[in-house]
């Protein structure tokens, strides 16, 4: 490379690097909230749903951050190369000079998984599975940095439709959300509100009473329409404890609406606002804006064996796993196919199920084979469901800002099993033998189990960071997750009477020392 073209590329960064500066500035932050309303996928069309999904082109061209703020104007809908509004929010990267790639350069140009079709209910948006070890290291990154700098501004949302949900098994909690919704509906606002319509508790002549139009503007949501148009509800208001928002994830497995949790339940790790205050929270915050935090999820792949024609009991046993994935037939994309695909919040557990013997599971990680356990199960964990059931099997304890997986066994047989830490960029891929005694099961956040998932041998789980993030409200005196506090709050961590110092003998004065 020339000398004119080093000094121009040096001009290049450091202009860069002025552009990311300038975020923490007040004009930096106009010009961020400026541009997320712009984006706000929850104000398209429907025909501008693909806007946020990630179309990664065939194109090798290489890709370099960019500031967030951006000058240009909105991109036109015929446009398939942006994300949703994390990476609507990111340049692409300039091109540069092509370069010989060695081997471990075309290992991160290949997708880590097998190229062998589509989970049916994805549709037709790329998995984060099938893409490049370079991709997924880009879209981690994008994810991270607007996360910070979420954190630091406030959001103003044009709030139409407001999603309200609740456990329905509780009376008190319905009896709760609907004075909810009548406060809502008083409020001119459109709600959509779960089954609580068949519920005594949800008293619906009472919320109705005094305004015809309410009539019209309360609906009921179902999960087809939470599936098929998440754009639409501009934003979820929680009514209970963690459990409660771990079913918002469920229901919203793509786009996330943001959540505005208010602390029902037991524990509150993820639930922030105090009901009784919601006449004051709600109007500051759909006035002023929200400070959004994006938690990382997981997007987990059953992948299943294909049998081959002609393959009896015997063979089929004969096969390799590790062949298959990181060995010689690990370009053969008919060996196994797609059933179906989840974004999870807290964990995804494989385990024996029914089952009285443990289980046999080999564990990959990119293009290496890590090991093979036998154990009770095993437990990959996002940061935020680290205190959750990777908690009570011993596993560490992990920040939500973290870009890490979380590892741990249940009941390893053996004695030097430890806890791992693994960087979000990394694919597993977790499966079970051909030639295993038994078969595994699999759950998803705990919600995916009736029935049970069961993974015959030879059939696998790949599991990668999501490009779908969970966007939480944090309350509106803050700027980051209060994390330290809420394990104190509900574990007790390192609680411990303190201990006390130790007291020195007093002297005496001289002259009682010379008597």
């Amino acid at each position: 490379m020339s000398d004119r073209a080093l000094d121009a590329l040096a001009e290049r960064v450091s202009a860069r690097r002025e552009s990311f500066d300038d975020m923490s500035s007040d004009e930096g932050h106009q010009a961020l909230e400026v541009l997320f309303n712009r984006y706000h996928p929850y104000l398209f069309s429907d025909s501008d749903y693909h806007l946020w999904q990630v179309i990664f082109e065939g194109s090798s061209t290489p890709r370099r951050k960019s500031s967030i703020v951006k000058t240009n104007m909105r991109p036109s809908t015929q446009r398939n190369d942006t994300s949703c509004f994390i990476h609507n929010m990111l340049e692409e990267k300039d091109g540069g000079t092509k370069v010989e790639q060695s081997l471990e350069g075309e290992h991160q140009e290949r997708p880590a998984d097998k190229i062998s079709g589509t989970p049916p209910q994805h549709g037709d948006h790329m998995q984060s599975r099938l893409l490049t070890k370079k991709q997924l290291s880009d879209m981690a990154f994008g994810i991270r940095e607007l996360s910070k700098r979420l954190g630091r501004v406030k959001l103003m949302l044009k709030v139409k439709n407001i999603f309200v949900l609740t456990k329905l098994t509780d009376a008190t909690l319905c009896a709760k959300a609907a004075e909810l919704t009548k406060w809502l509906l008083d409020q001119k606002q459109a709600q959509y509100t779960d089954k609580l319509k068949d519920l005594k508790s949800f008293d619906i002549p009472w919320i109705l009473e005094g305004d015809e139009s309410k009539t019209s503007r309360l609906k009921y949501w179902d999960e087809e329409l939470c599936k098929k148009m998440p754009h639409k509800f501009d934003i979820v208001l929680a009514l209970g404890g963690d459990g409660t928002v771990l079913f918002a994830s469920l229901l919203f497995q793509r786009i996330v609406p943001p959540v505005l949790s208010f602390a029902m339940g037991s524990l509150g790790f993820l639930t922030k606002f105090d009901f009784a205050r919601y006449t004051s929270i709600l109007p500051r915050a759909f006035s002023d804006g929200i400070t959004v935090s994006l938690r990382l999820r997981f997007e987990g792949t059953i992948m299943r064996s294909i049998r081959r024609d002609g393959d009896s009991d015997d063979d089929h046993k004969q096969r390799r796993l590790d062949e298959e994935l990181v060995g010689a037939e690990a370009d053969d994309h008919h060996t196994h196919k797609p059933e179906a695909a989840y974004h999870i919040l807290n964990e995804i557990v494989l385990d024996r199920g029914p089952s009285g013997s443990m289980v046999q599971l080999d564990v990959y990680g990119d293009e290496e084979c890590f090991t093979t356990i036998a154990a009770d199960g095993l437990i990959v964990a996002t940061p935020t469901g680290s205190t959750a059931y990777n908690l009570a099997a011993g596993g560490s304890l992990c920040h939500p800002d973290n870009p890490v997986i979380l590892l741990t066994a249940i009941a390893a047989h053996t004695l030097n099993f430890r806890p791992i830490i693994l960087p979000d960029t990394m694919v597993l891929r977790i499966g079970v033998p051909y030639d295993a005694r038994s078969s595994a099961y699999t759950s998803f956040d705990g919600k995916y189990s009736h029935p049970r998932t069961e993974l015959c041998p030879g059939d696998y789980v790949t599991i990668s960071a999501s490009r779908f993030p969970y966007p939480s409200v944090l309350p509106l005196n803050k700027r980051s997750e209060d994390w330290i506090e809420s394990i104190s709050r509900s574990l007790d961590w390192n609680s411990r009477a303190k201990q006390k110092p130790y007291t020195e003998e007093k002297k005496k004065e001289d002259g009682e020392n010379k008597s």
